[in-house]
């Protein structure tokens, strides 16, 4: 059968008859607002949770790295001078060619199928880090992992944009992204306790890499069974929302911004997202985040052993706080962007916790107070992921576009992945990783700079539409009046 019969979607005129002219996504049918509550929260226990449950294990996959070099990975494999850096760099090639097919394949096949699929895969591929004899294979191996992890954060930041209005989005990415930080804040005790195991012959470093994975590929099966499709799509999926609850979300995103149907691909619909130059300056600020982002994945166990002077057990631990801190301040910043509307002031003052902590972290002579400082940075910049992500999709119109936009922010993501795995080097634990901390605080500025831009476009186009000078998002599909910016 044709795939996009298969993917039947509702009703295009039926669709622009439920528009309504006004952002406020109120939707006034059969549906009362009680009801209408709890379907809310069904969809997010379902598809918030799952995802990001499935995003804590990703992103403990592709970070466990660090955790390994410190449980002795570095001298079995000898992985001096540059190597471990090669190592670390190599994930992210593949991981950036590979992201914008991702978000078409995801419509093509479906989220459930797409999604549990690559996350069998690469769990698959993390046992076999496990069994990696040499640098070389070590390598190869990060590569592969690259090319299956590409397609995960990119789909599910575009699957759960399709779910939720422009200003319930905050706190579920938020959510997303808080699961991440479990994993970041708990791989660290999970590694230490793997070490330890010496079964098998195996050292311990090569036990973190076996468990993750399998743990990996057992969730990737639940995903199977409860990854949810597009709310538009007439794809099954196993014991979650009834049509008539499905059409009601179809009808409150229409009201919101008029962009739930999906046109039939095409290449240059796809691409033309790239002509708007507001989305490569979201691609900058995520860039910039991530930059801050990785190199605290790769590195702050590193530099809490090697630097500060913490002992291996220790320095796997003391991970964790720092994330934990950056949990609950990140799904605060996501509340108070939701609630009051805003979202470029929230990435300003996120970006400026991390430049209160940078100079901490690098300068003050206690070891004690540096480590304090790292909760700044890892709350500043882990807060500016979700934080960025909602900035993005509040102000983009069009389910092409919409996904054009998630790649280029992922893609821009993985590049800041690059910077962050070679900014902090070996050879400066000597003075404190300074040149690192100069590369991250450079990043901090231009993130406030771009935002300071892109809100300052939004103010003057926004008054440009109230004075009936400028329809905006025009251009996109299915234009819908009365759409305003978000700043």
């Amino acid at each position: 059968m044709d795939r996009d019969a298969e993917k039947a979607e509702y009703d295009v005129a039926q669709v622009e008859r439920e528009k309504a002219p006004s952002s406020d996504a109120a939707v006034d049918d059969d549906v009362s607002e009680e009801e209408g509550k709890r379907i809310i929260w069904r969809i997010d226990r379902r598809l918030v949770v799952l995802v990001g449950v499935l995003y804590c294990i990703s992103l403990m996959d592709r970070t466990n790295l660090s955790t390994a070099a410190v449980a002795g990975m570095l001298d079995d494999l000898q992985l001096g001078g540059n190597r471990y850096s090669v190592a670390t760099l190599v994930f992210f090639i593949t991981y950036i060619i590979f992201q914008p097919p991702s978000t078409i394949l995801v419509r093509k096949v479906g989220p459930r199928i797409f999604l549990s699929t690559i996350t069998l895969l690469w769990g698959a591929v993390m046992i076999g880090f496990g069994f990696a004899p040499s640098f070389e294979v070590l390598t190869a191996l990060r590569i592969i992992l690259g090319i299956l992890e590409a397609g995960y954060f990119p789909s599910c930041v575009y699957l759960l944009s399709t779910w939720y209005t422009r200003y319930e989005v905050g706190r579920r990415y938020s959510v997303f992204y808080l699961l991440g930080c479990v994993a970041s804040a708990c791989s660290g005790i999970l590694a230490f306790g793997l070490m330890q195991i010496t079964a098998a012959g195996l050292a311990g470093w090569r036990w973190i890499f076996i468990v993750e994975g399998i743990i990996t590929c057992c969730l990737a099966s639940l995903g199977y069974w409860l990854l949810v499709d597009f709310p538009e799509s007439k794809r099954q999926s196993w014991r979650f929302l009834t049509d008539r609850e499905r059409a009601w979300i179809v009808r409150r995103v229409n009201a919101d911004r008029g962009d739930v149907v999906a046109p039939k691909f095409k290449l240059s619909l796809f691409l033309r997202g790239g002509m708007d130059w507001r989305v490569w300056g979201y691609a900058m600020i995520s860039f910039c985040s991530n930059t801050l982002t990785y190199s605290l994945a790769y590195f702050l166990p590193l530099i809490l052993y090697t630097n500060l002077g913490f002992s291996r057990g220790a320095s796997q631990c003391l991970v964790a706080p720092p994330y934990a801190f950056a949990g609950i301040y990140m799904y605060l910043t996501g509340w108070a962007g939701d609630r009051y509307k805003i979202r470029g002031p929230i990435i300003i003052i996120n970006m400026v916790v991390a430049l209160i902590g940078l100079p901490i972290l690098g300068w003050h002579p206690n070891n004690g107070v540096r480590y304090f400082g790292s909760f700044f940075v890892t709350a500043g910049a882990t807060a500016n992921i979700p934080a960025s992500l909602a900035y993005q999709a509040n102000n983009i119109r069009g389910q092409w576009k919409r996904a054009f936009a998630s790649a280029s922010w992922v893609g821009f993501a993985s590049v800041g992945g690059i910077c962050g795995s070679l900014v902090f080097r070996s050879q400066d634990a000597a003075t404190g990783y300074r040149p690192g901390l100069y590369a991250c605080i450079t990043a901090c500025l231009v993130a406030i700079l771009t935002v300071c831009i892109l809100d300052l476009s939004y103010y003057l186009d926004n008054k440009k539409a109230d004075r009936g000078e400028k329809q905006l998002e025009a251009a996109d599909e299915e234009y819908q009046p009365g759409f305003r910016y978000t700043y």
